[in-house]
């Protein structure tokens, strides 16, 4: 490690194995020295969720060329969470979270535990960087997609975030197969409406396995839907507050302070 050199901590959530944050791995060693904190198993959807009930165990594993790294059997978050208190030598210049196996766009932000990771990066006060393309194959192609990874976070570390924000970026795949740009978007309003398909297993008791659909509510030509659907990056700057101000003034007219 030199402290010449930025530092870049990257974590994820399809784990340490997957093809996403292999190809993360590469274009952060040209930017910097890089720590590797991520899950040994696939932990997707599983939003801000830390362990809390169980011990937790970090492997340092041999399997990136020059580079730290370390499996964590729990959650993104937790991978995060002990990269701080046990292994990073100093607060990192940069974090990043991905490449996500599949889009983390609209309200799959909730959701994500890409996203979850570099939140709580954030939220302790480091500059952050959610990554995810919008193809859910393991054998998706990674390389091309990799001169706007290198862009976005060359930028980032050069201009900073403030203290609350971090940034979201989600590739398409377009059917051409050629990028038209990047655009900075807002979060589309969309939701998702499950459904969940009742099964029995052998021994006649019910289970249930969730399916639905994605409905995007929104027509707007500025959001991350529409940009990921019109072949762009989208970027949107994404906080971690999640207190509607503007309503602050208006519930103040509430009847809410006679006994």
């Amino acid at each position: 490690m030199s402290d010449s050199k930025p530092l870049i901590l990257i974590s994820n959530d399809d784990g340490i194995t997957a093809p996403g944050i292999t190809a993360l791995i590469a274009v952060m060693k040209e930017l910097g020295d890089v720590i590797v904190v991520a899950p040994d198993k696939p932990q997707s959807a599983m939003g801000h969720a830390i362990t809390i009930n169980h011990p937790l165990r970090l492997t340092q594993v041999d399997m990136h060329p020059g580079v730290i790294a370390y499996q964590c059997s729990g959650t993104p978050v937790d991978c995060v969470k002990l990269a701080i208190d046990k292994i990073l030598p100093r607060r990192p210049d940069l974090m990043v979270s991905g490449i996500n196996h599949g889009a983390n766009s609209s309200i799959n932000v909730i959701y994500s535990g890409t996203m979850s990771a570099a939140m709580e990066a954030a939220i302790d006060g480091m500059t952050a960087i959610g990554f995810s393309l919008c193809d859910y194959a393991w054998e998706a192609d990674f390389e091309s997609i990799k001169p706007y990874i290198r862009q976005i976070a060359k930028e980032t570390l050069k201009r900073g975030l403030p203290y609350g924000t971090l940034l979201n970026v989600n590739i398409p795949v377009p059917e051409d197969k050629k990028i038209k740009g990047i655009k900075i978007c807002r979060q589309a309003q969309a939701k998702y409406k499950e459904a969940f398909e009742e099964r029995q297993d052998p021994f006649k008791r019910s289970y249930y396995w969730m399916t639905g659909q994605f409905i995007n509510m929104d027509q707007g030509q500025d959001t991350d839907i529409w940009a990921l659907e019109n072949g762009y990056v989208s970027i949107v700057p994404t906080q971690f507050d999640l207190t509607d101000h503007q309503r602050i003034a208006q519930l103040n007219q509430w009847n809410l302070h006679e006994s």
